[in-house]
C-alpha cells in the first residue's frame, strides 16, 4: 500500500527513510526517525548517531526526540507522533513514554530488540502513567531490506536476528 490517501504516514517515512540513509554513509546502522507535532510539522529529526559521537543513547529516536524537545520548547511532547523506521528498543520506548508522544509509527519489527509489540511491548504496559498508540508496518519492506543490506555488507559482524517486515 503506497497510497498517502490510503496510509497518511507514507511521506513521514519516507523522509525517516532518507535520515536512515544518511546513518548508513556514516557507517552506523540505518536508522532514522521524525517527530510530528499536533498539526503535523516536523519538530525534529535523527538518525543513530551512535559511531559518529561514540554516544550509546545516540539512537534515532533519541536524537529525533531531543531535537523536537528544542523546538517545541519543552520535553513533553503530548499531541506528537514519532516516526521511525525500525521497531523502537527498549531505551528509545521508554523515551516515547516519558516524552508523552501520543503515537509511535514504525516501518521494520525488530525480532530481537523490539520494545513496542514484538519482543517487548513496553509502550503498552498498564503499569506505565502514558501509552502511546502503535501503528507498525508503514513501508516496512523498504524499511527492513534498508537494514538487511546493511548488515549483509558489513561481513564479520554477528548481530542475531535481523528485522522483520510488520
Amino acid at each position: 500500500m503506497d497510497d498517502p490517501l490510503r496510509d497518511p504516514w507514507l511521506p513521514s517515512m519516507r523522509h525517516a527513510l532518507a535520515e536512515a540513509v544518511e546513518a548508513a554513509g556514516a557507517g552506523d546502522v540505518p536508522v532514522g526517525a521524525l517527530v510530528l507535532g499536533p498539526d503535523g510539522t516536523e519538530l525534529g529529526r535523527g538518525h543513530n548517531a551512535r559511531e559518529a559521537s561514540g554516544d550509546p543513547t545516540a539512537h534515532a529516536e533519541v536524537v529525533a526526540l531531543r531535537r523536537a524537545a528544542e523546538q517545541a520548547g519543552g520535553w513533553r511532547l503530548t499531541g506528537c507522533t514519532l516516526v521511525v523506521t525500525l521497531e523502537p528498543c527498549t531505551m528509545c520506548a521508554g523515551a516515547a513514554v516519558l516524552s508523552r508522544v501520543d503515537r509511535i509509527v514504525y516501518g521494520a519489527t525488530d525480532p530481537k530488540a523490539g520494545a513496542a509489540g514484538s519482543l517487548w511491548d513496553v509502550v503498552r504496559d498498564r503499569r506505565l502513567n502514558h501509552r502511546p498508540e502503535v501503528i507498525p508496518g508503514v513501508l516496512a519492506d523498504r524499511c527492513g531490506a534498508l537494514l538487511t543490506d546493511f548488515f549483509r555488507h558489513r561481513p564479520g559482524t554477528d548481530f542475531g536476528a535481523r528485522p522483520t517486515v510488520g
